[in-house]
């Protein structure tokens, strides 16, 4: 069971304000959604909702990273997606969850009842703008996604992941700015390789190549320094615009 907030955030102090559903939204738009919205706690490893689970809400997640998985017939599973600071749960229209969602780590989600937010959409221009945008991006990614998996190498897959993380960070705010990037890498070697389709031992090996070349510096088993962004995305095989090197 997921566990109530100790403490609310309000709308004005939210760390992913000027990035989630609500970021379009004005001050009387923002006072609307504060009527509808409540806060969930999950601990790293509980699962958020099952595929096919009815789910009562959407939301944003405010801190840490859940797990997007789908399983087969047979019980083969496979990590599909990650969901970050930011992004949305749940599709409006939509009541049942057509994934497995499994906090990564500690996560913190800010919630809205369905049916009020379904309501929302058809008066608020604003959140619906926003969440057409969101979902744009999320298809744009999706693709970014197929390229990496179906033709980078293993050094290029780690790269590529590295850097989502530490530009997204970057955007709102968790990283630091100028010089050094800071990153915390909210998944195990095993997750990685499962979710960048590698063995064990290959992750480890290129992860301790970055290291020895100086473009990431270990700070602990979880948390990445990345002294120069840009050389990092040199390793990625994409050009400084985020295409691929001819």
């Amino acid at each position: 069971m997921a566990k109530p907030m100790t403490s609310e955030i309000e709308c004005g102090d939210c760390p992913i304000r000027h990035r989630a559903v609500c970021a379009k939204c004005e001050t009387d738009e923002l006072e609307t959604l504060e009527e509808i919205k409540y806060y969930r706690n999950y601990s790293a490893g509980q699962t958020i909702c099952w595929a096919g689970d009815d789910m009562p809400f959407v939301a944003s997640v405010v801190r840490g990273v859940s797990s997007l998985s789908q399983t087969l017939e047979d019980g083969r599973t496979q990590m599909v997606g990650l969901l970050l600071p930011s992004d949305f749960i749940g599709r409006p229209g939509r009541s049942r969850s057509p994934y497995d969602v499994v906090a990564v780590s500690d996560v913190t989600m800010c919630c809205f009842r369905r049916k009020p937010f379904e309501d929302l959409l058809g008066t608020t221009p604003a959140i619906s703008e926003r969440l057409l945008e969101m979902t744009m991006d999320e298809l744009d990614a999706a693709r970014e996604w197929m390229l990496i998996l179906g033709r980078k190498t293993a050094r290029e897959k780690i790269a590529s992941l590295l850097t989502i993380l530490a530009r997204r960070e970057a955007s709102i705010g968790l990283a630091a700015r100028g010089g050094t990037l800071s990153i915390d890498l909210p998944l195990t070697r095993e997750a990685m390789a499962d979710y960048l389709g590698l063995t064990l031992e290959t992750v480890s090996r290129q992860i301790s190549a970055l290291k020895r070349e100086g473009i990431i510096v270990l700070d602990g088993k979880r948390r990445v320094q990345v002294p120069d962004i840009s050389r990092l995305v040199m390793e990625t095989g994409d050009d400084m615009d985020g295409g691929m090197i001819a």
